[in-house]
């Protein structure tokens, strides 16, 4: 099994753009085959054409960099990303209507049968190349610090933490003066990677606090719901007392809670989040090309960070035809790249991918090829 090993650096974060990403790529090519030349990614031959994926809104940003990026080294080439969450992109993606998908969450058993039913030859890929923190954001009049035990997350999202006051709150927030106020939670309305991120975490260090089981739909009915990691920023944005959660990247002048880890409390940064990667672990029975990973949401080690996204881009390894199977395979090549991780980086506070994952994905983009 992988341990992935870190290689993080400080990043601005910035707001991500809405809508899709369309961006015609325009720089310089380099000699060469894409098809044959196991690239490293973006300019191993001048191609042209057009990639389409959909899914996390999450991504959003880094997808933004990622696009920039490439229209740097690939002439010709226009790639698509509509961020409709990770549940709509997967299933865009499983019907044929993409030609990769991004995702918060890896595929599950059934969409794994499908995904092998999709692509020629039955191979996918599943390569983690953006890892960021899901940050518990809020806007609460008066308080610019908040200190959460997963257990009072839990009960908050639980609706059974219902008032600012409450004394679990008072208890993580020793000197802190919480008003009397009801707390509204704000949920994602559609099926989200980042919900089921964050519910695989509260299931896993909440103990009987969150008595739900992991899941993209949101388990909890009442509350307030919003459509997209945009929409739940702005319900949270346009209240007072307001609560949810949304990649870390995305949550502006939004108050951001410190989580509780073993004896401290933990600002989620890139860094931390990268950390609980490093300490985690690759799913065992995937396929060759299948590099999900089996996130340590419960640990206690200090600085980590544990409710964490890891978005995978999905695909094919053998797709129909040989320009889009170059496309595909040019592209990936340039996100795992250290300049493709820079450029998201920059766009999204997210973590480079280490050098272990780098390699690995590596071996996955080479075998990308045509049926």
């Amino acid at each position: 099994m992988l341990k992935l090993s870190t290689r993080s650096r400080a990043v601005a974060l910035s707001t991500a753009l809405a809508g899709t990403l369309a961006l015609a790529a325009c720089g310089a090519s380099n000699e060469g085959n894409a098809s044959d030349s196991g690239s490293t990614g973006g300019g191993s031959a001048e191609l042209s054409g057009t990639l389409v994926g959909a899914g996390s809104s999450a991504m959003q940003a880094a997808m933004q960099g990622f696009i920039a990026g490439y229209s740097g080294v690939q002439s010709g080439v226009t790639v698509n990303y509509d961020p409709v969450g990770s549940g709509g992109g997967r299933e865009q993606f499983l019907a044929g209507g993409t030609d990769f998908a991004g995702s918060d969450a890896a595929l599950d058993e059934e969409e794994l049968t499908q995904a092998q039913e999709r692509c020629a030859g039955g191979e996918i890929f599943e390569l983690p190349n953006y890892i960021a923190p899901i940050a518990v954001v809020y806007n609460l009049e008066g308080v610019d610090q908040l200190n959460l035990a997963p257990e009072t997350v839990a009960g908050i999202f639980n609706q059974q933490i219902t008032t600012w006051n409450d004394p679990a709150i008072a208890a993580d927030n020793p000197g802190v003066t919480l008003p009397d106020q009801a707390i509204t939670p704000v949920n994602r309305s559609d099926e989200s990677g980042t919900t089921e991120n964050l519910t695989e975490y509260l299931s896993a260090a909440a103990g009987e606090a969150w008595p739900h089981e992991p899941s993209g739909d949101w388990p909890v009915a009442g509350g307030e719901a919003a459509q997209g990691t945009s929409g739940v920023v702005s319900a949270v944005g346009g209240g007072n007392g307001t609560i949810g959660y949304a990649d870390l990247s995305q949550a502006g002048d939004l108050g951001v809670a410190s989580i509780g880890v073993g004896e401290e409390f933990v600002t989620p940064t890139a860094e931390a989040a990268a950390a609980v990667v490093e300490n985690s672990e690759t799913l065992p029975g995937r396929g060759q090309y299948d590099f999900a990973i089996e996130l340590a949401r419960d640990t206690t080690e200090s600085g980590n960070y544990p409710i964490v996204l890891v978005s995978y881009h999905i695909g094919c390894i053998q797709y129909d035809d040989q320009e889009k199977a170059d496309l595909v395979k040019d592209f990936m090549g340039y996100v795992i790249s250290e300049e493709g991780q820079q450029a998201a980086a920059e766009a999204a506070g997210s973590a480079p991918i280490s050098d272990a994952l780098r390699e690995q994905a590596q071996g996955a983009v080479d075998a990308i090829t045509a049926g």
